[in-house]
């Protein structure tokens, strides 16, 4: 047990960065951004790196404050209405070896004033990872629900994101299990809090949520034929 890397003075920037999110307010703060929120960042996914090489071992902790697991402050504003320049949020990636692209089953540590999270998945999958998800699921239906309602993991984590309106191509709306075939987000997060990130016992929680999420992750991974 060791004293957690992120600290109250994270969220107190995020909440002030909230309120003033233009570039001569973060200008001004960029030092407090560097020393409370990005490299702290960095400490937690280093402080994650052992534990997760064994809970998750084909999962990747990327300790490096640019190009690694903590994801840009900086929006892409191109084609948003929002135009403010900055996330409001700390976003960590822990990706899959395999395959780094994001859509690929992987989790996501989510660091925000009014909510913190963990989630274990694929989020927005390309098609025909998406298309293999639902295959699978079509396919090994008993499987598929002993993983998603297995205690140990719903006790923490709910599904959440996207689903089409109707049922997906070549599959009818009389389906057994068309509310998870109609998932555009094959995602779960289980919702942490502020205390539990800023707790000495941050590493051990995270590592524990992951553990709870290995069968959906098995499943995913199996779906599109990689390691887990």
């Amino acid at each position: 047990m060791t004293k957690s890397p992120i600290q109250p003075a994270l969220f107190e920037f995020l909440e002030e960065l909230k309120r003033n999110n233009s570039r001569d307010w973060f200008a001004e703060n960029k030092e407090r951004y560097q020393r409370d929120v990005r490299d702290a960042s960095v400490e937690l996914v280093r402080a994650l790196q052992r534990p997760l090489a064994k809970a998750a071992p084909m999962l990747e902790g990327i300790a490096k404050g640019h190009g690694g697991s903590v994801l840009r402050i900086y929006k892409d504003t191109r084609f948003s209405k929002d135009k403010t320049p900055y996330k409001t949020n700390v976003g960590i990636s822990l990706r899959h070896q395999a395959n780094r692209n994001i859509h690929a089953p992987g989790v996501y540590i989510h660091l925000a004033a009014d909510e913190c999270l963990v989630g274990c998945g694929s989020w927005r999958p390309e098609r025909n990872v998406l298309f293999a998800i639902r295959a699978a699921i079509d396919q090994e239906p008993k499987r598929w629900v002993k993983v998603r309602d297995q205690k140990t993991f719903r006790q923490y984590f709910h599904f959440t994101g996207e689903s089409l309106k109707t049922a997906p191509r070549d599959y009818p709306k009389t389906h057994p299990l068309i509310e998870d075939l109609r998932r555009i987000d094959c995602m779960a997060v289980a919702p942490l809090t502020r205390s539990e990130i800023t707790g000495d016992n941050v590493v051990e929680l995270l590592i524990d949520r992951i553990k709870r999420a290995t069968p959906l992750m098995r499943f995913l991974c199996d779906a599109i034929d990689l390691p887990y």
